[in-house]
């Protein structure tokens, strides 16, 4: 199970965007995630009338590392860490995410 998954908001904690917030649009591997919004890089691409390509200026989101965010929570309105616990009992017993600051359980 992954601290940060695809959906959840996130903040940047250091580099050029920092302070940036966007959702996961989504996990690449253990490291590495792309988020909306955030590390866009401007790529400067020539026309192909072959392949009907218009060329010109291109913005595209590039992956960022997960060292570089925190996920965001709403009810503290600050970045936070994540840590796991397991909820119920017996067979019904499953493993959830939850804020460090305020041990509420994420929604998912």
């Amino acid at each position: 199970m992954r601290k940060i998954r695809k959906g959840d908001q996130v903040v940047v904690i250091t580099g050029r965007d920092k302070g940036k917030r966007g959702s996961v649009d989504r996990v690449i591997d253990d490291q590495y995630l792309l988020v909306a919004g955030v590390n866009q890089y401007k790529r400067h691409t020539r026309p192909n009338p072959m392949k009907n390509e218009a060329g010109g200026i291109l913005v595209k989101e590039m992956p960022i590392h997960i060292s570089n965010v925190a996920i965001w929570n709403a009810a503290t309105q600050k970045p936070d860490r994540i840590g796991f616990r397991f909820e119920g009992e017996g067979e019904s017993k499953r493993k959830v995410r939850f804020f460090k600051s305020n041990n509420e359980a994420l929604g998912n």
